[in-house]
Order: C-alpha cells, then sequence, then structure tokens
C-alpha cells in the first residue's frame, strides 16, 4: 500500500508516526517547507522570546532510519484522480491513498490591502518577517524627531481575539513594561499603545464565560485597549480603520483574524463544504472520491454528533484524526473494521502574560486561572514539542525569560536579496 501525505503539520506527521515500522505500507510526505513547526508558540518567535529551531525540526532528521517513511520537499501543483497520481511542481507521485493535511492558510476575507499591508500570523515564515519587522521599526523610532510618526511605530494593532490574537497582545504587553524602556531609553517620553480588536462580543469566544471575563481582565490590566464588537475594513497609508468609523494610526497591523482552508486543482468542487475544507465522511474519506482523505484543519467532518457543524479548527482535532486513520489505514491492510472518527475534546486554554493564562477543562467540567493555568498551559505545551531537543530548547529559554523578565533574541537577521552570480566554468 503507497500512500502519499500532503502537508506535515499535526495531522500529516502523527498519521506518518503512527504508520513507522508497518513495511507493508509505505509513506511519503510531501511538504513544501522540509521542517515540521508547532504553530501554537510561533508568537513566541515573532517576539523573539523564541529561537525557530526551538519549535521545528527537520523532517529527514525526524525520518532517518524509519524504512518504511520517505520525505518528499515539494509544492502541490494539482491532482489526478484518474491516474491516482498527483503533481507536484518538481516532479510526479502514484498512490494507493492520497491524504490531505495541509492545514489552512491566513483569511483576509477579500481585503486586499489588509492582505498586503498586515503582518500574518500562520507559519514560522510569517512570525521571522515579523519579528524582523516589530524590531527595524523600533530602531526606525528611536532616532525619529516626528512625534506624529514615531508613534505610529510605537503603535501596534492585534487583530483576532482568538488565542494568538490574546497571547501576541500580552507578550507586547510584557515587552513593554520590562524590555522596551530599558534597551530604547530614547523612546521614554512617547507613550506605546497596544490594541486588541474584535467583531464579537467577548475575547476566546469559544471558551468559557469565566475564561473570557479572565481574560479580559488580564489583558486591560496589562495594559492593552481592548476593542470589541469591532471589525476592520481596511488598512491603507498607516490608518486602519473599523467598520464603526473608527481609525488608529499605526505601522503594525497583526493580522490574526481569520483562516480558510486551500482549494486544490483535480478535486470536485462538490468536495468542497463550509471554508473551503473537503467535506468527508466519517472515516476521513473526501466525498465524492474513493481513495482521497482529509485530516486537521483542511477538512470538514458533519458525522460526528457532538459536533453536527464540523469540529473546531485546533491541534488536538488534527492529532486525533491523524492516529485514528492510521489505525484504518492498518486495519484495511489487515481486512479488519474501520473505526469511525470521533473527537475527544481535552479542553482549551490561552496564556495572556506572566502567570497569567486561562484554561478550561470539559470533563468534569472546570475552570482554572493565573498561575496554576498558566502552568498547565505550560506542560501541556511543553510536552506537545515533536522531539526531546525541542522541549529542551524551548525550557531553557523560558527559564531565562522568567527569571530575567528578558532574552537576548532581537537579533534583526534577513537574507541577503541580492542573487550573486556564480563564476562560470572554465
Amino acid at each position: 500500500m503507497k500512500i502519499v501525505i500532503i502537508g506535515g503539520g499535526f495531522a500529516g506527521l502523527n498519521l506518518a508516526k503512527e504508520l513507522v515500522n508497518h513495511n507493508e505500507i509505505q509513506v511519503t510526505l510531501v511538504d513544501k517547507n522540509n521542517y515540521n513547526f508547532f504553530p501554537p508558540l510561533i508568537y513566541q518567535v515573532a517576539t523573539a522570546f523564541l529561537e525557530p529551531s526551538s519549535i521545528s525540526y527537520p523532517f529527514r532528521k525526524f525520518f532517518a532510519g524509519k524504512k518504511n517513511l520517505q520525505f518528499r520537499l515539494g509544492n502541490l501543483v494539482k491532482v489526478n484522480p484518474s491516474e491516482n497520481k498527483v503533481i507536484l511542481h518538481n516532479g510526479e507521485l502514484e498512490y494507493d491513498y492520497l491524504v490531505f493535511a495541509t492545514g489552512a492558510e491566513t483569511s483576509y476575507f477579500g481585503m486586499e490591502n489588509v492582505k498586503k499591508n498586515s503582518i500574518p500570523m500562520k507559519t514560522l515564515n510569517d512570525a521571522i518577517v515579523m519579528r524582523n519587522t516589530l524590531l527595524k521599526n523600533l530602531e526606525k523610532a528611536a532616532i525619529c524627531k516626528d512625534k506624529k510618526e514615531r508613534r505610529k511605530l510605537l503603535t501596534i494593532v492585534v487583530a483576532g481575539g482568538g488565542p494568538t490574537g490574546v497571547e501576541v497582545s500580552g507578550m507586547f504587553a510584557e515587552m513593554r513594561k520590562n524590555i522596551l524602556l530599558k534597551e530604547y531609553p530614547e523612546l521614554s517620553t512617547t507613550a506605546s499603545n497596544i490594541y486588541l480588536v474584535d467583531g464579537a462580543n467577548a475575547l476566546l469566544s469559544p471558551m468559557s464565560k469565566e475564561s473570557q471575563e479572565d481574560t479580559l481582565k488580564a489583558i486591560t490590566n496589562l495594559g492593552v485597549v481592548v476593542k470589541l464588537n469591532t471589525t476592520v475594513i481596511d488598512y491603507k497609508e498607516d490608518t486602519v480603520f473599523f467598520g464603526n468609523g473608527e481609525t488608529i494610526q499605526t505601522k503594525n497591523l497583526i493580522w490574526a483574524a481569520g483562516v480558510t482552508a486551500k482549494v486544490f486543482e483535480g478535486i470536485p468542487t462538490e468536495s468542497y463544504g463550509r471554508g473551503r475544507r473537503m467535506a468527508t465522511d466519517a472515516f476521513n474519506k473526501v466525498n465524492g472520491t474513493e481513495n482521497i482523505y482529509a485530516i486537521g484543519d483542511t477538512c470538514i467532518q458533519l458525522t460526528d454528533a457532538a459536533f453536527p457543524n464540523g469540529h473546531p479548527q485546533v491541534a488536538q482535532v488534527a492529532i486525533q484524526q491523524g492516529i485514528n486513520l492510521a489505525k484504518n489505514f492498518i486495519a484495511m491492510t489487515q481486512n479488519k473494521p474501520l473505526k469511525p472518527f470521533v473527537y475527544n475534546d481535552k479542553g482549551s486554554m490561552a496564556i495572556i502574560g506572566k502567570n497569567k493564562a486561562v484554561v478550561d477543562l470539559p470533563k468534569p467540567k472546570m475552570h482554572f486561572k493565573g498561575f496554576f493555568a498558566w502552568i498547565i498551559w505550560l506542560f501541556i505545551h511543553l510536552i506537545s514539542l515533536i522531539t526531546y531537543r525541542n522541549r529542551i530548547k524551548t525550557f531553557f529559554n523560558w527559564m531565562i525569560a522568567y527569571f530575567a523578565k528578558d532574552q537576548s533574541l532581537r537579533m534583526i537577521i534577513r537574507p541577503d536579496k541580492k542573487i550573486k552570480t556564480q563564476p562560470k566554468e572554465v
């Protein structure tokens, strides 16, 4: 059995891991990057509290010695279902079963100016760009004589009141309190404002009311200005425009407001559901196909009785779907019955700042906040990293940041855009 997995995030990698040493199954994982990364912590890379290598790991290093697993670096161009073949930008692959685990990408809701001018928060590349942009703007502000321009350089607007928006806002507030004036004394007389805006009437809308209220209080106490029931409708000429007519001038719009799945050539239009997610049956097989599956953020499954509108696009769903699908592939080789996917909700959490977090557990229904919730958040995220190396590096950096209230990773590192001409062979 030849299985091709497109995408090496939570869903794809957990599917591949579960198939290790099942030599009757040959797995090829395709990804546009040569590394796996941990999305819940990219905001800490973006704010220079973690190195990129702390939350990422090369696929080939992970697959080394696993004889039935292979990695292929490539971008998917299209699928040819009639020939059981995928076309990559650098070649082709044949499959018996194809699995989409491509996650989701940032959605700008059709606002081209926002797409062009804002800073997204979805990939490791986004995090590095954001880090460089914010650090460069701080350096510009340090020498800027125009007060209005300096204020725009220091003002940050975070769009999206979900976990990513809350976490990055809290991190900015901690940096302003503990780092900004210490390292940038030139800015001591200039106000730096942080705004967190969301179109809903509460932060962390999928979480409990207690978590929403605790988060609003904690983030406000950190000095973040929260604007609820407020939607961004445009961003141009250093001005964020809101649906209620208000505006904020800033050079830093962080976009964490929405995601959408990707559409691929060769997959029937009728196979897509809400949010462009591939609609699947109870076993994650894409509707209208014979041997194509989808797991994680890229799929929507309406067969789980507890989630009639589809599962949330969170890491635990992706992990559990990857593991369940692996067990079903193994069952296929043994002519055993398949097991439909049923999501086991283990709860949700968000960190707000140092010693501040919220945690909701569904079974039994419990809510935690403050230091204890913060410890739970740290522990869960630490053990969820892919290797011991990642866990050790991240834990070490966290300890430094906790006791020093600082981190020494604020370097502006960017590649030279100039392409050097190779010497001609003689």
